[in-house]
């Protein structure tokens, strides 16, 4: 039987701009009591939208700042609210499911017979691919859509490398920008067509967005160059070829972080 005192929200609350919030999630983030909230969640949404009375906290995994919270505070932080009969609303970047460390926070709560919810958000490769006029699975472009990451490089065989240069499909790396320049000689050496491109587009849906496109004829004769790499998704595939012509969002030459302004009046977790 699940415990009647709190209940947990895991939510996503999209790729950065945000307007591109649920509106179920909007409502959870005016009712919560308790806020613990990504990195990769606009700092505006919170301003704009939670009580203020909430508490919020800050609980990213990275930051520019050198904070980093632990998984097992996060965990901490979600029973000791829950337990408390508050309502929570643990607010994730992108979507609340894919690449996210939600299983972990599954198990803990499921432990301690706390009750929960999990709403669905935007992914980034979804708003990335919005906000750069590169449908992902564009009729004749492409057979499908993998998402993936190198976050474990030594664990991808040579024949992941092989499929990967010569499927059809449109590839998007998450967590991939720190090994950019291995990812494209690997794809290269294992005879990606010459054709097919390859999008870095970095704080996607942003006014901070800035999106790089390469051929990979262009990358087998030049070197890539240095990229601030997070946040970046990857994009790789004959799609990529459609962002010119595409293309609508208008990026600004803005270098600095959009998603590590603002939290002055955040708590942290530590």
């Amino acid at each position: 039987m699940k415990n009647s005192l709190g209940k947990v929200i895991l939510a996503g609350a999209g790729p950065g701009d945000p307007d591109l919030i649920s509106v179920k999630a909007l409502k959870y983030l005016q009712a919560a009591d308790v806020i613990l909230t990504d990195r990769l969640v606009s700092p505006i949404l919170i301003e704009e939208n939670a009580r203020k009375n909430a508490v919020v906290i800050y609980v990213g995994k990275q930051c520019s700042k050198g904070i980093h919270t632990p998984q097992e505070d996060i965990n901490e932080l979600m029973v000791e609210f829950a337990l408390q009969n508050k309502l929570v609303l643990r607010l994730k970047g992108g979507d609340a499911s894919l690449f996210s460390n939600i299983l972990d926070e599954l198990e803990v709560l499921v432990a301690n017979n706390i009750r929960y919810e999990i709403i669905p958000g935007i992914s980034a490769a979804f708003g990335a691919a919005a906000y750069t006029g590169i449908p992902l699975t564009a009729r004749e472009f492409s057979r499908g859509v993998r998402f993936l990451t190198l976050y474990d490089l030594k664990n991808v065989a040579q024949n992941q490398w092989t499929d990967w240069a010569a499927t059809e499909d449109t590839l998007v790396f998450y967590m991939s920008g720190q090994k950019l320049s291995t990812l494209t000689s690997y794809l290269l050496d294992n005879n990606i067509n010459h054709n097919k491109g390859l999008a870095v587009i970095q704080q996607a849906t942003t006014p901070n967005q800035k999106t790089q496109i390469f051929s990979f004829k262009e990358l087998s004769k030049n070197n890539l160059p240095e990229f601030e790499f997070v946040p970046t998704l990857i994009i790789i595939g004959n799609v990529v070829n459609l962002h010119k012509q595409y293309a609508w969002f208008i990026e600004s030459n803005a270098k600095d972080s959009y998603f590590d302004n603002h939290k002055t009046n955040y708590q942290n977790a530590v």
